[in-house]
């Protein structure tokens, strides 16, 4: 699997000329005024992985398939979309089925580009844009509480599991916090994905900046990671149903520095001709890698590796999933007849020339039900159905 990311924000903040760029389209119309995304685009874009391309060159197969993700543009949200203003709900119910939110922020100055509050600045946007969350989530909640409460002193068992997640959400709602602060204990994961909060998302800010900032940052930006650091000190004790539980306080937003008008620009030039315009630019990289990356790094996603003679395809997993369930990502029938996995370390195969020249070498491995599939692993799943 990829993700689905939803990018969000407010009107004018240069979402769409974003999407547009990362996924070489124009689905979506990018025009200086509210609300020009109605439906949310979606768009596919293949995950840059220079691994992929090596393992490719040793194996020589006859094609190669990266892994892929899915970028949703989601219309401009503004305050009181919590109750529906701006077309609110709709684009909230379109923020509930994605994995992770990139909120797109303005940090530029142009006087010839509205800004819907009237003012350039990002961590009030944050604000904004985060207050009409929570208040969705609390609304949703709220109603769900009572109900719950009286299945839990019923002895009704997933109520009883469900009931001290659903409190804790509430309390950090309750004082201004989104649900994402929460200490979560590892048994208890599962509850709280399951109320589907959207102040629960991974979040990703992402910040638009200036053509001349796009290396550095500017000051905007700057108060976007301030903000961030701050937030991330703001954890209070775990919740007194944790005691004795495993887990851990939830990682901060990841920041990322883009200008999308650049973006736009390299969508448009040749594979040739994007290395040199990124040199004159200063940057390392497009900002699409470092976009995905940040993702990757914020969902906790691995990739690992099939190659043989007809394809060398990547494919993605949660970090901690089990090879039955990595051989799940690419067919059912792998998962449930799962024998074993031939499993060879990338720097290995790379190394020893592929894959007879790994297991001569003794580096190719065959790993059971429980081996934890690592990244860069190259597998070979045995089954039988």
């Amino acid at each position: 699997m990829g993700f689905r990311c939803g990018i969000v924000g407010l009107p004018n903040v240069g979402k769409s000329t974003l999407f547009n760029a990362l996924t070489r389209t124009a689905a979506a119309q990018a025009a200086n005024y509210p609300f020009c995304t109605i439906e949310p685009n979606t768009g596919e874009v293949a995950v840059p992985d220079e691994r992929l391309a090596k393992l490719a060159a040793i194996a020589k197969p006859a094609s190669v398939v990266p892994t892929r993700l899915t970028f949703v543009d989601i219309a401009g949200l503004v305050r009181g979309a919590s109750k529906g203003e701006g077309l609110g709900n709709q684009f909230l119910a379109n923020i509930r089925e994605v994995d992770a939110i990139a909120h797109v922020l303005r940090c530029f100055d142009d006087p010839d580009v509205t800004h819907v509050e009237g003012v350039v600045d990002p961590v009030a946007d944050i604000e904004t844009i985060e207050t009409e969350l929570m208040l969705a989530d609390l609304q949703s909640l709220e109603r769900r509480i009572e109900p719950l409460r009286k299945k839990a002193t019923g002895k009704d068992k997933e109520a009883m599991a469900q009931l001290p997640v659903m409190e804790t959400a509430l309390d950090l709602l309750r004082e201004g916090k989104p649900a994402r602060l929460a200490w979560i204990a590892d048994s208890d994961k599962p509850a709280f994905k399951a109320l589907n909060l959207l102040t629960s998302k991974r979040m990703l800010y992402v910040c638009n900046v200036d053509e001349a900032s796009a290396a550095t940052g500017n000051s905007y930006s700057e108060k976007v990671e301030a903000m961030v650091a701050e937030q991330a000190k703001d954890h209070g004790p775990p919740p007194e149903h944790a005691t004795g539980k495993a887990g851990a306080w939830p990682k901060p937003p990841g920041v990322v520095v883009i200008s999308a008008a650049i973006e736009a620009e390299i969508a448009q030039l040749p594979e040739a001709e994007q290395r040199e315009y990124l040199d004159a630019m200063g940057l390392a990289e497009p900002g699409l890698d470092r976009l995905i990356r940040a993702g990757y790094d914020l969902l906790d996603l691995v990739t690992f590796f099939t190659v043989g003679p007809k394809e060398a395809h990547a494919w993605t997993v949660t970090r901690g999933t089990h090879a039955p369930q990595a051989a799940g990502a690419i067919h059912t029938d792998f998962e449930r007849g799962f024998i074993r996995a031939q499993t060879i370390a990338y720097d290995d195969f790379v190394d020893f020339g592929g894959e007879v020249g790994a297991r001569d070498a003794g580096r190719a491995r065959d790993e059971g039900k429980d081996y934890v599939v690592k990244d860069g692993d190259v597998m070979l799943f045995k089954f039988n159905v």
